[in-house]
């Protein structure tokens, strides 16, 4: 799932969540009690409620609470029954059949009964996301029987896909080959029902971001969205769950990140439910004044995001480059590896993640791969643990000493980034570049703490490379022209930057081939972050295939391929997805920096009450989430954590017993 980075409020709103899964309307003090409320920020308006579309996590964490799929997570992060009451699995683990719940009803956006979702509403939802050509098609298209061919016009008859209504009642899905992690994907949108006669209806106005544009069957509606002024989501009064859906109003206000100690102020008159708090900012002497025992630290999730280089240049709107030479210069520079290990060795992330975390917060976020260490096990051990030893294998020389644990710095390495440095000087030279390089860098110019950030990574890197060798470039943009030539660059070639820390990646399902597959030359989803077209989309130029072949991006997909063809062997599987990740960090295109979590905070969110989720829509969703009167505790928090952690093993081993 792609994670927008505008600011770091932009991950607030998520990280305050977690501490529910790890408001309340304006009143006196923070003491106030209204527990059926939750108010909080937003900082990027959502532009596409279409939910079997959109990947953009600034539409998906506010479409996530309209709809319910056949399966969802609850607080121990374990899949439950949603639409579907029960399933079974074939002999061969190729079919999937799903047995919904009777009488659960789509509702228009006053709440008003429309329709009983159906088991056609899932064919319909699937059929849709191939006309509309669904960003998160990719979730599914090479595991559902005949998808595949179907998008690519191979048939034209849609019956010939593996999804089949089995009269109103059941669903059922063929893949192609088993998935051990088929279910988790069922909590993505693109597997999510649609109502044939209400997309009619509605056309090329169906998932407008407005309360109108689409049918809810979930705990939640909207209410109001005003742009840059206020999201708002109301109770759904005809959801089949409703025992679950304790807060009854939720309302964000817009944020656009310039006045982070802002948040606290309004935690603290009553007007939000959460506040972000953040160690470096004037204000914070008044949050360990009012609130020292209720400071909570929320734990790391399952994001990475990371700075990437744009390894084919097209638009210099937004730069310091005076001529060709210049930009030339640059474009060889970022497709010499040793220039960007330099880059990423010379790069102190602790110091930059101390600009929201303050000194004692530095480290706690951080991390070193693309995926968690412990997101699966091989053999009984992480996951990391054999990334590790299969980069040690690549290049022991530049990663032998590198540690690739979470909430550490493992890559910063002052002496190591000039021994770079200089290789890379002396292997350009020879391409006939000249120093510096210049590296343009874009930056929110209202955002407060990520302008820190930009400044502290300019900081660490010319400090220790020398600015005769690098500069980083930061450019001043305004929120649009930083969002389009970034996060929300619609082509490779539209995308505006030299190095940018813009966006990030959430997995789709339980597997790491959802954090791997996004940087694969043919359909990678994350690609366009790299200066690139997917070759699928018919749109790779020969500067584009030049660039992956320079980088080594199409061995890195032929690892990846390897990894995937492997479906009855989870250890061999993991393994060899270990080996391509070594691979890609090896190449240096990508510099994993820091998670969502690990951030400080204040909340009357009850601990570990929301769902939990590593994949999927599951983390953004506010249905089982309790809200208390008064602020959390850290001995609260801690008993919570303890309870949870507890439950959480139990569950882990009753499961591997199946």
């Amino acid at each position: 799932m792609k994670n927008g980075k505008k600011g770091l409020l932009a991950l607030a709103l998520v990280s305050v969540a977690l501490l529910g899964a790890c408001g309340n309307k304006k009143a006196a003090s923070s003491n106030s009690s209204n527990t059926s409320s939750y108010n909080y920020v937003y900082t990027t308006d959502p532009d596409n409620f279409d939910y079997i579309v959109s990947m953009r996590s600034t539409n998906s964490q506010v479409y996530g609470n309209f709809e319910d799929g056949l399966l969802e997570r609850n607080q121990y992060g374990q899949l439950k029954p949603a639409l579907a009451k029960s399933w079974k699995v074939s002999a061969d683990g190729k079919t999937y059949t799903y047995k919904l719940r009777k009488g659960v009803k789509w509702v228009d956006s006053d709440g008003n009964e429309y329709a009983t979702v159906k088991a056609q509403d899932f064919v319909t939802g699937l059929k849709h996301a191939v006309a509309a050509k669904s960003e998160t098609l990719y979730i599914v298209q090479d595991s559902i029987k005949g998808l595949n061919d179907y998008v690519n016009g191979k048939t034209k008859d849609f019956s010939t896909v593996g999804v089949k209504a089995i009269g109103d009642d059941t669903v059922q899905y063929t893949l192609n080959q088993p998935e051990n992690y088929w279910n988790s994907k069922l909590t993505y949108g693109v597997m999510f029902p649609v109502n044939a006669k209400f997309l009619k209806s509605k056309g090329s106005n169906f998932g407008k971001p407005q309360a109108d544009g689409i049918l809810y069957n979930g705990p939640y509606i909207l209410a109001n969205f005003t742009s840059k002024s206020v999201l708002e989501y109301k109770r759904n009064d005809n959801y089949w769950d409703k025992k679950n859906v304790h807060v009854d109003d939720i309302k964000f206000t817009y944020n656009d990140g310039s006045n982070p100690d802002g948040l606290y102020k309004s935690f603290k008159k009553g007007d939000f439910t959460a506040a972000r708090v953040y160690p470096n900012s004037a204000g914070y002497s008044d949050v360990v004044k009012n609130n020292k025992n209720n400071i909570i630290w929320s734990q790391q999730d399952a994001s990475i995001y990371n700075f990437t280089f744009n390894l084919d240049r097209q638009t210099y709107g937004a730069t310091s480059k005076k001529t060709d030479q210049a930009k030339s210069d640059t474009k060889k520079a970022i497709l010499n590896r040793n220039f960007r290990l330099a880059i990423q060795f010379a790069f102190n992330k602790s110091q930059y993640n101390a600009q929201a975390n303050g000194a004692q917060g530095g480290t706690k976020s951080l991390r070193n791969e693309i995926t968690p260490p412990d997101f699966v096990s091989i053999d009984g051990k992480d996951y990391g643990d054999s990334v590790k030893s299969d980069l040690d294998s690549l290049d022991k020389s530049a990663f032998g000493d590198v540690n690739l644990a979470d909430a550490q710095d493992g890559t910063y390495n002052v002496a190591k980034a000039k021994e770079y440095m200089a290789k890379a000087k002396k292997e350009l030279a020879a391409e006939g570049v000249s120093f510096p390089i210049h590296l343009d860098l874009p930056a929110n110019q209202k955002a407060q703490l990520t302008l820190n950030q930009s400044k502290s990574f300019k900081s660490s890197v010319e400090k220790s490379l020398g600015k005769d060798n690098i500069s980083i470039d930061i450019q001043l943009l305004n929120e649009d022209k930083y969002l389009a030539a970034t996060y929300q660059a619609t082509t490779g070639a539209a995308a505006d930057f030299d190095i940018s820390n813009a966006s990030g990646w959430s997995p789709d399902y339980d597997d790491p081939s959802s954090y791997l597959d996004i940087y694969t030359p043919t359909a990678g989803s994350m690609i366009l972050t790299l200066g690139l077209n997917p070759s699928s989309a018919g749109t790779q130029t020969a500067s584009n295939k030049a660039a992956i072949q320079a980088v080594g991006l199409d061995e890195y997909e032929k690892l990846v391929d390897a990894a995937e063809a492997i479906t009855n062997d989870n250890n061999a599987r993991y393994a060899a997805f270990a080996k391509a990740e070594a691979y890609l960090l090896n190449t240096g295109v990508t510099i994993p920096v820091n998670s969502s979590g690990g951030s400080p905070s204040v909340t009357k969110v009850v601990p570990f009450t929301s769902p939990f989720a590593y994949s999927g829509l599951g983390s953004f969703r506010y249905k089982y989430m309790k809200v208390q009167d008064t602020p959390v505790t850290i001995a609260q928090y801690n008993k919570a954590k303890a309870a949870w952690d507890k439950k959480r093993a139990e569950i882990a081993k009753e499961e591997a017993k199946d």
